[in-house]
C-alpha cells in the first residue's frame, strides 16, 4: 500500500450495439488504473456523442447517461493526473472537430517532450483547451497536411516521445496505438463479432470477451466496418515493458505477454524468501498488493502466512478527521491490524514498495501497538530511486526515501528489526521465469535509472520545426 497512481486506463469497442454499455463495464473493471475521472464516447451514423465527469465510474454513469451515448462503438477512459490538473476539462476521452471531422481520444502513458511541442504549437497559433500533454496529440494531427486520417496521425506520433497507449474514435473507425517501446499495456480481444481494445485482460474478462494477443509495440490497429488492419509504421525498438506493472499496477488477474501477473507477483515473493531469508512466525502481507509475494514468499520459506492487517475497501479518497486526536488516523481509516494473530508473534512484512516510508512507518508502529515481537519489513522489489517519466505519478528523486538513503537509514525510519528488498536481477530473473520462449526486456528505471527513452534536459534541447516539414 502505498501513494504511487498509475495515470490512465483505457477500453473501446468496435461493432457492438451495446457498445457504450460495454464500455461502462470495462472501465469499471480498469477503476484501479484512475480515480479522479472518467468518460466515455460512442459513434452512432457517424456523429460522436460524449460524457465525462470527476469520480469514480460507477457515481459518473447511469442507465440515464448511458442512453445518451448511443451507436456500436465506442471508448472510455479512467484518468489520474500526472500532467494537467484534476479537473473536468483534462477529463478523456478528448474530443475535437477538424477539418477532417470529428476525432476522441484516450491516452494511457505520459509525453515527455509535450512542452517542447506545446510551446512550438502555441508560438504558431495554437490554442489548447486543456492542460494535458494528451492535447499535443490532436494538434499534431489536425495541422498535418496529409490527406487520409491514418497518415496524418503516423506524421503526428513521429513527433511525440514517451509513454503512450492510445485509442481514437472517429467518425467511422476506432484507432489502437502503442508506443515502439511498448511501455504501458493494450491488449486486443474479441466479443462475438465485436474488437476489443483495453488496457488490460481482466477488462476483457468482465464482459465475456476472448483474449487475443496483446498490441504490439508500435503497432497500429485500424477497426471499421470491413474489419481489422494492421500496421507497423515506425522504427522497430526492443519493448521495454514497465516492470512495476507486474509489481503493483497491473490487477492480478490480467495477462500481460502471456504471464498471469499473479503468478509472477508469487514469485517476486518466492525470490525474496531466497535473497532475504529469516526465522519468524508468520508471514503477513501489507493489503490488498502484498497479498501474492507474501503468499509465494510464505511457500518458498515454510513460514505460514496469515492475513494480520485488514484493510476497509469502502474509503474514499477523501473523508473528514475528527476533531480529537486519534493516533495514526490516516493509515487507521484503511487498514486495522487483527491483535489475536500478531500479538507476541515474529512478524514477516510483506509490501511491493516504499516510496516515502511514512506509510511502512505506520504499519510497523501498528504492528507493535497489535503486541507484535519483531516485525520485519520485507520488500518485494528493489529500492525506488529515481522518478518515472512514462505515465506513473512518482515523487520527485528528493521525496524517494531510497534516493537520499541507504536501506540501513531507512530501517531506522521506518523502526522495523530489519529489512530486506529484492535484488533487480532477482526482480528481472522473477518476471522472466514466466517467459514464454526469450526472455522479455522491461523498463525498470525507477529502480536503475536507465531511462529507455532520453527525457529532454532543457525546454529547449531539440529545435522542433513542426510547420516547415519537408
Amino acid at each position: 500500500m502505498h501513494d504511487l497512481k498509475e495515470k490512465c486506463g483505457v477500453f473501446g469497442i468496435y461493432g457492438h450495439p451495446e457498445a457504450s454499455n460495454l464500455t461502462y463495464l470495462g472501465l469499471y473493471a480498469l477503476q484501479h488504473r484512475g480515480q479522479e475521472s472518467a468518460g466515455i464516447v460512442s459513434l452512432d451514423n457517424k456523429q460522436l456523442y460524449s460524457y465525462r465527469q470527476m469520480g469514480l465510474v460507477a457515481d459518473i454513469f447511469n442507465e440515464s447517461v448511458l442512453d445518451t451515448l448511443p451507436g456500436n462503438a465506442a471508448i472510455g477512459h479512467v484518468r489520474y493526473s500526472t500532467t494537467g490538473f484534476s479537473q473536468l476539462k483534462n477529463a478523456q476521452p478528448f474530443v475535437v472537430d477538424y477539418s477532417l471531422g470529428s476525432i476522441a481520444v484516450a491516452h494511457n502513458g505520459n509525453l515527455i517532450n509535450a512542452d517542447l511541442l506545446r510551446d512550438e504549437l502555441e508560438a504558431h497559433g495554437a490554442i489548447f483547451q486543456s492542460t494535458m500533454d494528451t492535447e499535443v496529440i490532436i494538434h499534431l494531427i489536425s495541422i498535418s497536411k496529409k490527406k487520409y486520417l491514418l497518415d496524418r496521425l503516423i506524421e503526428g506520433i513521429s513527433f511525440i516521445k514517451g509513454a503512450y497507449s492510445l485509442l481514437f474514435l472517429t467518425n467511422e473507425k476506432m484507432i489502437a496505438v502503442r508506443d515502439p517501446n511498448g511501455l504501458r499495456p493494450l491488449v486486443l480481444g474479441k466479443h462475438k463479432n465485436a474488437w476489443v481494445v483495453s488496457s488490460e485482460s481482466c477488462a476483457l474478462d468482465l464482459i465475456d470477451a476472448e483474449l487475443v494477443r496483446e498490441v504490439e509495440p508500435g503497432e497500429i490497429i485500424v477497426i471499421d466496418k470491413n474489419g481489422l488492419k494492421s500496421y507497423k509504421p515506425f522504427e522497430e525498438r526492443d519493448e521495454t515493458f514497465c516492470i512495476f506493472e507486474y509489481i503493483y499496477f497491473a490487477r492480478p488477474d490480467s495477462i500481460i505477454q502471456d504471464k498471469n501477473v499473479y503468478e509472477v507477483r508469487k514469485m517476486l515473493g518466492r525470490q525474496l524468501a531466497r535473497e532475504c531469508p529469516l526465522d519468524a512466525d508468520y508471514v503477513i502481507p501489507v493489503p490488498d498488493s502484498g497479498i501474492p509475494a507474501a503468499l509465494g514468499y510464505s511457500q518458498e520459506s515454510g513460514i505460514p502466512f496469515e492475513l494480520g492487517i485488514i484493510r476497509n475497501h469502502y474509503v474514499g479518497r477523501t473523508f473528514i478527521e475528527p476533531r480529537h486526536s486519534i493516533r495514526g488516523f490516516g493509515v487507521r481509516i484503511k487498514l486495522n491490524s487483527l491483535k489475536k494473530v500478531l500479538n507476541n508473534k515474529r512478524i514477516v512484512l510483506i509490501d511491493d514498495s516504499i516510496v516515502r516510508a511514512t506509510t511502512s512507518e505506520k504499519i510497523v508502529k501498528m504492528m507493535r501497538l497489535a503486541g507484535a515481537k519483531e516485525v520485519h519489513m520485507r520488500i518485494s522489489s528493489p529500492p525506488t530511486t529515481h522518478p518515472c517519466y512514462y505515465g506513473i505519478d512518482t515523487p520527485t528523486k528528493r521525496e524517494l526515501i531510497a534516493s537520499s538513503h541507504t536501506i540501513e537509514q531507512i530501517n531506522t525510519k521506518i523502526k522495523a528489526d530489519s529489512l530486506g528488498y529484492l535484488s533487480i536481477e532477482g526482480m528481472r530473473n522473477s518476471a522472466n521465469s514466466l517467459s514464454v520462449g526469450k526472455p522479455d526486456r522491461y523498463c525498470d528505471a525507477c529502480f536503475t535509472g536507465n531511462y529507455p527513452i532520453g527525457y529532454p534536459k532543457h525546454r529547449r534541447e531539440a529545435q522542433l520545426d513542426l510547420f516547415n516539414k519537408k
